[in-house]
Order: C-alpha cells, then sequence, then structure tokens
C-alpha cells in the first residue's frame, strides 16, 4: 500500500475514532452492542433447540438497540437510519404485543 494512501487511512480512522468520539459514539456502540445481543440469543437458543428458535429475550435486546439507534439517528440527522430503526421497532413492539397476548390467551384457557 502507498505509504500517501495509508497516511489518508489513518487519517480518517484518526478523525472517526479518536478525534469524533463522544458520548454520542459510546451510546451507538452500546445500542449496537445491544442489538447484536440478539442474534446472539437466537444463536444459542436455536442451537440448544436444534431447530431455528426467536426466544422473548430476542425481541427485547432488538427493542432495546432499536430505541438506542434510533436516538443516535435522529442525533446524526440521518434519514435512512431513522426510517429502518423507526419501522423496525414497530415491528418489535408488534411480536412483542403477540407474545404478550398469546401468554394471555394460554392462561385464560388454562383456568
Amino acid at each position: 500500500m502507498p505509504a500517501d494512501l495509508m497516511a489518508r487511512v489513518a487519517a480518517y480512522l484518526n478523525d472517526v475514532f479518536v478525534i469524533h468520539f463522544d458520548a454520542w459514539v459510546i451510546l451507538g456502540f452500546a445500542a449496537q452492542g445491544l442489538f447484536t445481543m440478539r442474534f446472539v440469543v437466537q444463536w444459542i437458543a436455536s442451537e440448544r433447540a436444534r431447530r431455528s428458535v426467536v426466544p422473548t429475550t430476542f425481541w427485547f435486546f432488538s427493542v432495546g438497540g432499536g430505541a438506542l439507534l434510533l436516538i443516535y439517528a435522529l442525533y446524526r440527522r440521518d434519514p435512512v437510519f431513522i426510517a429502518g430503526q423507526g419501522l423496525g421497532l414497530v415491528v418489535y413492539l408488534r411480536n412483542l404485543y403477540f407474545i404478550a397476548a398469546h401468554k394471555r390467551e394460554a392462561a385464560t384457557e388454562g383456568n
């Protein structure tokens, strides 16, 4: 790699990861961590069941990560990110509603 290109890459990385590192970046990384955990939870649950499983915890991590990423996107004023996370939150919350409604129905039928 030419020295000039390496210097530009290093300057870019310094700008992104050092100069512009602030509380918003920390929030973004925390949000991304929550969002990533949903995949870890789903993977572990599926491995244990030996079939594809989406546990309730997946949706809670989805809501937590999605909400924080939406806040981050609003701060960054990114319309694509805002629309994506906003719509995702509707889906995640709807799935939690279905899970809660199913549990209520099962409890009512069991009595």
